[in-house]
Protein backbone atom coordinates (compact mmCIF):
# COMPACT_ATOMS: atom_id res chain seq x y z
CA UNK A 1 0.00 0.00 0.00
CA UNK A 2 1.03 3.33 -0.87
CA UNK A 3 1.54 5.87 2.16
CA UNK A 4 -1.89 7.16 3.42
CA UNK A 5 -3.16 10.22 1.70
CA UNK A 6 -5.74 10.59 4.32
CA UNK A 7 -6.40 10.58 8.14
CA UNK A 8 -8.76 7.89 7.77
CA UNK A 9 -6.72 5.95 5.43
CA UNK A 10 -3.61 6.36 7.80
CA UNK A 11 -6.00 5.08 11.00
CA UNK A 12 -6.94 1.73 8.84
CA UNK A 13 -2.95 1.10 7.58
CA UNK A 14 -1.32 1.52 10.98
CA UNK A 15 -4.23 -0.88 12.79
CA UNK A 16 -1.85 -3.66 11.41
CA UNK A 17 0.99 -4.19 14.28
CA UNK A 18 3.26 -5.82 11.84
CA UNK A 19 3.10 -3.06 9.15
CA UNK A 20 3.75 -0.78 12.50
CA UNK A 21 6.52 -3.11 13.54
CA UNK A 22 8.39 -3.00 10.06
CA UNK A 23 7.89 0.92 10.38
CA UNK A 24 9.79 1.82 13.05
CA UNK A 25 12.50 -0.91 12.10
CA UNK A 26 13.01 1.00 8.76
CA UNK A 27 13.78 4.03 10.81
CA UNK A 28 15.61 2.40 13.23
CA UNK A 29 17.90 0.62 11.20
CA UNK A 30 17.63 2.02 7.60
CA UNK A 31 20.15 -0.73 5.77
CA UNK A 32 17.43 -3.23 7.29
CA UNK A 33 19.32 -5.40 9.74
CA UNK A 34 18.22 -4.94 13.30
CA UNK A 35 20.69 -4.71 15.92
CA UNK A 36 20.53 -6.17 19.36
CA UNK A 37 20.60 -3.32 21.90
CA UNK A 38 21.98 -5.59 24.31
CA UNK A 39 25.39 -6.63 22.30
CA UNK A 40 25.08 -4.74 19.20
CA UNK A 41 25.19 -7.54 16.84
CA UNK A 42 23.37 -8.15 13.72
CA UNK A 43 22.87 -12.31 14.00
CA UNK A 44 18.92 -13.06 15.18
CA UNK A 45 15.85 -14.99 14.64
CA UNK A 46 12.77 -13.13 13.99
CA UNK A 47 10.04 -14.74 16.09
CA UNK A 48 7.50 -14.26 13.91
CA UNK A 49 4.08 -15.38 16.95
CA UNK A 50 5.88 -13.28 19.45
CA UNK A 51 7.13 -10.10 16.66
CA UNK A 52 10.10 -9.62 18.23
CA UNK A 53 13.90 -10.91 16.84
CA UNK A 54 15.90 -13.40 19.23
CA UNK A 55 19.78 -12.63 19.11
CA UNK A 56 22.29 -15.47 18.00
CA UNK A 57 24.88 -14.30 20.19
CA UNK A 58 24.02 -13.43 23.56
CA UNK A 59 20.24 -15.35 23.32
CA UNK A 60 17.95 -12.03 24.41
CA UNK A 61 14.73 -11.28 23.05
CA UNK A 62 14.35 -7.58 21.79
CA UNK A 63 11.43 -5.92 20.07
CA UNK A 64 11.79 -3.04 17.82
CA UNK A 65 10.56 -0.54 21.00
CA UNK A 66 13.30 -1.86 22.90
CA UNK A 67 15.83 1.27 23.78
CA UNK A 68 13.39 3.87 21.95
CA UNK A 69 11.40 6.68 23.30
CA UNK A 70 8.35 3.81 22.02
CA UNK A 71 9.55 1.72 24.98
CA UNK A 72 7.93 2.66 28.30
CA UNK A 73 5.01 4.03 26.79
CA UNK A 74 2.12 1.84 27.10
CA UNK A 75 0.31 3.23 24.10
CA UNK A 76 -0.04 0.95 20.81
CA UNK A 77 2.62 1.78 18.18
CA UNK A 78 -0.94 2.31 15.94
CA UNK A 79 -1.25 5.20 17.67
CA UNK A 80 1.90 6.29 18.01
CA UNK A 81 2.42 6.23 14.13
CA UNK A 82 -1.23 7.58 13.63
CA UNK A 83 -0.02 11.02 15.99
CA UNK A 84 3.37 10.91 13.67
CA UNK A 85 1.21 11.33 10.34
CA UNK A 86 -0.92 13.53 11.90
CA UNK A 87 1.89 15.83 12.84
CA UNK A 88 4.45 15.84 9.64
CA UNK A 89 1.34 16.03 7.10
CA UNK A 90 -0.65 19.03 8.74
CA UNK A 91 0.79 21.87 7.23
CA UNK A 92 -0.48 24.24 10.04
CA UNK A 93 0.14 21.68 12.62
CA UNK A 94 -1.59 20.13 14.66
CA UNK A 95 -2.57 20.23 18.16
CA UNK A 96 -2.91 17.46 21.56
CA UNK A 97 -7.15 18.10 21.57
CA UNK A 98 -6.87 17.18 17.66
CA UNK A 99 -4.67 14.09 18.17
CA UNK A 100 -6.76 13.77 21.02
CA UNK A 101 -10.20 13.74 19.21
CA UNK A 102 -8.84 11.46 16.53
CA UNK A 103 -7.27 8.56 18.47
CA UNK A 104 -8.68 8.15 21.05
CA UNK A 105 -6.74 8.92 23.68
CA UNK A 106 -6.64 11.57 26.51
CA UNK A 107 -5.72 15.35 25.79
CA UNK A 108 -2.86 14.54 28.51
CA UNK A 109 -1.18 11.78 26.44
CA UNK A 110 -1.83 13.05 23.20
CA UNK A 111 0.70 15.87 24.49
CA UNK A 112 3.05 14.18 25.79
CA UNK A 113 2.93 11.97 22.48
CA UNK A 114 3.46 15.19 20.54
CA UNK A 115 6.32 16.39 22.61
CA UNK A 116 8.30 12.83 22.21
CA UNK A 117 7.53 12.75 18.60
CA UNK A 118 8.60 16.62 17.64
CA UNK A 119 11.70 15.92 19.57
CA UNK A 120 12.04 12.57 17.49
CA UNK A 121 11.95 14.72 14.52
CA UNK A 122 14.64 17.57 15.48
CA UNK A 123 17.01 14.99 17.00
CA UNK A 124 16.88 12.92 13.92
CA UNK A 125 16.43 9.61 15.88
CA UNK A 126 14.07 7.33 18.08
CA UNK A 127 16.34 5.34 19.83
CA UNK A 128 17.36 6.73 23.48
CA UNK A 129 21.09 8.17 24.84
CA UNK A 130 23.81 6.32 26.28
CA UNK A 131 23.86 2.34 26.33
CA UNK A 132 25.76 -0.17 28.04
CA UNK A 133 29.19 1.22 29.02
CA UNK A 134 28.26 5.02 27.94
CA UNK A 135 28.05 7.52 30.14
CA UNK A 136 25.45 10.51 29.93
CA UNK A 137 25.52 13.55 31.70
CA UNK A 138 22.54 15.03 33.44
CA UNK A 139 21.69 18.55 34.84
CA UNK A 140 18.46 20.97 35.15
CA UNK A 141 19.00 24.23 35.19
CA UNK A 142 16.01 27.62 35.13
CA UNK A 143 16.11 30.05 31.81
CA UNK A 144 14.04 33.34 32.38
CA UNK A 145 14.32 36.90 33.16
CA UNK A 146 15.40 37.60 36.86
CA UNK A 147 12.56 38.55 39.34
CA UNK A 148 13.89 41.82 40.33
CA UNK A 149 13.22 43.03 36.57
CA UNK A 150 9.63 41.67 36.71
CA UNK A 151 6.77 44.30 36.48
CA UNK A 152 5.07 43.93 39.87
CA UNK A 153 1.34 42.77 38.01
CA UNK A 154 3.28 39.71 36.79
CA UNK A 155 5.53 38.94 40.04
CA UNK A 156 2.72 39.21 42.01
CA UNK A 157 0.53 36.56 39.53
CA UNK A 158 3.55 34.25 39.48
CA UNK A 159 3.75 34.36 42.99
CA UNK A 160 0.63 33.19 43.83
CA UNK A 161 1.33 29.99 41.87
CA UNK A 162 4.75 29.02 42.62
CA UNK A 163 4.12 26.23 44.37
CA UNK A 164 6.42 23.92 42.08
CA UNK A 165 9.62 25.09 44.30
CA UNK A 166 9.20 24.00 48.07
CA UNK A 167 12.05 25.83 49.07
CA UNK A 168 10.74 29.40 50.12
CA UNK A 169 14.83 30.56 49.65
CA UNK A 170 14.60 29.36 46.34
CA UNK A 171 10.97 30.79 45.08
CA UNK A 172 12.33 34.16 44.87
CA UNK A 173 15.71 33.14 43.06
CA UNK A 174 14.21 31.26 40.28
CA UNK A 175 10.27 33.01 40.29
CA UNK A 176 9.02 32.36 36.62
CA UNK A 177 11.73 31.19 34.95
CA UNK A 178 11.50 27.79 32.68
CA UNK A 179 13.21 24.74 34.14
CA UNK A 180 14.65 22.88 31.52
CA UNK A 181 16.10 19.74 31.48
CA UNK A 182 19.85 18.71 30.01
CA UNK A 183 21.08 15.37 28.88
CA UNK A 184 24.68 14.97 27.33
CA UNK A 185 25.98 11.53 25.76
CA UNK A 186 29.59 11.39 26.31
CA UNK A 187 30.62 8.76 23.39
CA UNK A 188 27.81 10.10 20.79
CA UNK A 189 28.69 13.64 21.85
CA UNK A 190 24.23 14.31 21.45
CA UNK A 191 22.88 17.24 23.79
CA UNK A 192 18.89 17.04 24.30
CA UNK A 193 17.09 19.41 26.11
CA UNK A 194 13.64 18.92 27.76
CA UNK A 195 11.38 21.55 29.52
CA UNK A 196 10.11 19.72 32.76
CA UNK A 197 7.39 21.37 34.84
CA UNK A 198 9.19 21.17 38.05
CA UNK A 199 12.33 19.45 39.99
CA UNK A 200 10.83 17.11 41.53
CA UNK A 201 12.19 13.32 42.05
CA UNK A 202 8.96 12.01 40.17
CA UNK A 203 9.90 14.06 37.25
CA UNK A 204 13.34 14.52 36.08
CA UNK A 205 13.65 10.28 36.75
CA UNK A 206 10.42 9.60 34.47
CA UNK A 207 12.28 11.97 31.56
CA UNK A 208 15.51 10.35 32.65
CA UNK A 209 14.28 7.34 32.06
CA UNK A 210 12.15 7.92 28.75
CA UNK A 211 15.52 9.15 27.26
CA UNK A 212 18.19 7.19 28.29
CA UNK A 213 19.09 3.65 28.22
CA UNK A 214 19.00 1.51 31.12
CA UNK A 215 22.40 0.23 32.04
CA UNK A 216 24.39 3.34 31.15
CA UNK A 217 26.30 5.47 33.63
CA UNK A 218 24.33 8.36 34.44
CA UNK A 219 26.35 11.32 36.06
CA UNK A 220 24.47 13.84 38.12
CA UNK A 221 24.79 16.34 40.94
CA UNK A 222 24.29 15.22 44.48
CA UNK A 223 20.76 16.70 44.82
CA UNK A 224 18.32 14.51 46.24
CA UNK A 225 15.91 14.06 43.21
CA UNK A 226 18.19 11.69 41.55
CA UNK A 227 18.85 10.00 44.57
CA UNK A 228 17.55 6.57 42.96
CA UNK A 229 18.91 6.16 40.44
CA UNK A 230 21.07 3.36 40.79
CA UNK A 231 18.63 0.75 40.34
CA UNK A 232 18.41 0.96 37.15
CA UNK A 233 21.89 3.05 35.87
CA UNK A 234 25.60 2.98 36.97
CA UNK A 235 24.94 6.08 39.07
CA UNK A 236 27.49 8.95 39.96
CA UNK A 237 27.12 11.58 42.00
CA UNK A 238 29.28 14.74 40.89
CA UNK A 239 30.43 18.16 43.03
CA UNK A 240 29.08 19.86 40.29
CA UNK A 241 27.86 19.86 36.89
CA UNK A 242 26.65 23.05 36.25
CA UNK A 243 24.31 23.35 32.89
CA UNK A 244 25.11 20.67 30.80
CA UNK A 245 27.61 21.32 28.73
Amino acid sequence: MEHPKTLQAAILYYSDEQICIDAVARMRWPDGKATCPACGKQDHWYLKTQRRWKCKECWKQFSVKVGTVFEESPLGLDKWLVTLWMLVNCKNGVSSYEVHRAIGVTQKSAWFMLHRLRFVLQDGSSEKLGGSGSEVEVDETFIGAKAKNMHRERKQRIQENRSNIRNCDVQEKYLGKTTVMGMLDREQRKIRATVVPNTKRATLQTEILKQVEHGSKVHTDQATAYDNLSQKYAHQFCESLGAVR
